[in-house]
């Protein structure tokens, strides 16, 4: 059932968008890590099962659409974890970090929903957390040209809208504080979101534009990489 929902979903990709790919041989086809990515549009996640071909994605669906057929029905067949974004989800939190330690790959959007601003927008930090608990890598992806509002629009003229997903080099965070816990969840939720808008276009960047750690690499090249 995965292989078919993955089939139907690159035959949706391929008929809604053009996607350009670089450097997803970053992406590792064995052993755990979390991609995390920026969040434009409804296609993000179903570009995310388009792209790679290993079976033991942890994909988390947001509560709200667990009122949809569809959504239930993939979740169920993908394996997938329901997410309460609006509250601590510990139960959600124990079962990814269960998967994580045995070995398989989370994709995980940081700032927890769709930007409606279409730029980055500020970041929770349970990827930096889960990264930390870990000990896995986490490979940065930059997304853009899903935006709902283009896509809807380019199908409306019968249009595939450019988009293009781009990888970072895997990194790991240094061992979790515990003294300062608080503080070092926001410096790594930095890291993590500044090194997605390192990869972006300029006007993407949002709230993590002005950043000093975005400066730091995008001195350093690190959008070349």
């Amino acid at each position: 059932m995965r292989m078919l929902i993955r089939l139907v979903a690159r035959i949706l990709i391929f008929l809604i968008a053009d996607v350009e790919t670089i450097h997803v041989d970053y992406l590792p086809k064995s052993g755990k890590c979390i991609v995390a990515s920026n969040h434009l549009g409804r296609i993000d996640a179903i570009l995310t099962l388009t792209v790679t071909n290993r079976d033991d994605l942890i994909l988390m669906i947001a509560e709200k659409y667990h009122k949809s057929a569809m959504w239930r029905f993939v979740a169920k067949n993908i394996d997938a974890i329901w997410l309460n974004r609006f509250e601590t989800d510990f139960h959600a939190m124990r079962e990814v970090t269960r998967r994580l330690q045995n070995g398989q790959f989370l994709a995980i959007a940081p700032e927890g929903t769709r930007s409606q601003t279409e730029a980055l927008i500020p970041a929770k930090s349970g990827a930096a957390f889960l990264a930390a608990k870990t000990n896995a890598p986490i490979i940065p992806v930059a997304l853009y040209g899903t935006e709902d509002r283009a896509v809807k629009t380019n199908l409306r003229r019968l249009k595939r809208s450019k988009v293009v997903m781009r990888a970072g080099k895997p990194f790991t965070l240094p061992p979790l504080d515990r003294k300062n816990r608080d503080a070092y969840l926001e410096a790594q939720t930095d890291e993590i979101m500044c090194r997605i808008a390192a990869m972006l276009p300029e006007q993407y960047r949002g709230v993590y534009a002005d950043h000093p750690r975005l400066h730091e690499l995008l001195a350093e090249g690190y959008e070349q990489d």
